[in-house]
């Protein structure tokens, strides 16, 4: 009999390095990794400026790279070796700044000094870096590179669906969400154990209700 705890643990492994946010193609990848598991799951688009109840689907959001310049020429906030470092939906920039202009776009977590925090600015164009307080803190007057190869462009929101039907219409609905990146305890938890729920009622020989998830 397999090992689902370890196959749980790989799959939180394929899935952590990912960046996602609330759309782009980080969410597009890690639903088809999930796919893999689940192949009924259905993905469906929602278009950028749809109304859902009080909200409007935003602009979709894609990132290639991001990273600061010190004056030294040490390369800090790097975006390939932790996607925390980049401000969720950041707009593109490539300048040249002050010590000072960049504090005003640095965020840190003085009461836990070696984390990186996770911020995000969906509704609001704007850019910046998360830092450790630790780093931040050995930064030194002078001017820093900062750079964001981002995009904000029409596109559109993606979830995923599954419907596994039962006896009755009655329906047992799962929720989870997958639009956090490399945070195993508030995200990677929900989507895998559902993934996984989701394979073993499909598997079940009699199933009184429908499951949508």
């Amino acid at each position: 009999m397999p090992n689902l705890g370890e196959e749980m643990h790989e799959l939180c492994q394929e899935l952590f390095p990912i960046c996602r946010s609330i759309t782009g193609n980080g969410y597009r990848q890690s639903l088809a990794i999930l796919q893999k598991h689940v192949p009924s799951m259905n993905k469906i688009e929602v278009p950028t400026g749809t109304m859902c109840f009080d909200w409007e689907v935003p602009k979709e959001w894609n990132i290639n790279d991001a990273y600061i310049i010190t004056p030294s020429g040490n390369k800090i906030c790097d975006f390939k070796k932790s996607n925390l470092h980049v401000v969720g939906y950041s707009t593109p920039i490539n300048k040249v700044i002050d010590y000072d202009e960049l504090q005003e776009h640095l965020y840190s977590l003085p009461e836990q000094p070696d984390a990186i925090p996770y911020i995000t600015s969906y509704y609001k164009e704007r850019w910046g870096f998360c830092i450790t307080q630790k780093e931040r803190e050995q930064l030194t007057s002078g001017e820093y590179q900062v750079f964001i190869d981002s995009e904000l462009s029409n596109g559109s929101l993606t979830y995923g669906e599954l419907i596994i039907p039962g006896d009755s219409e009655k329906e047992i609905f799962i929720s989870s969400y997958l639009c956090h990146p490399s945070m195993a305890n508030n995200e990677l938890s929900g989507p895998v154990v559902s993934t996984f729920l989701a394979k073993w009622i499909s598997e079940l020989d009699n199933r009184k209700y429908t499951y949508r998830q």
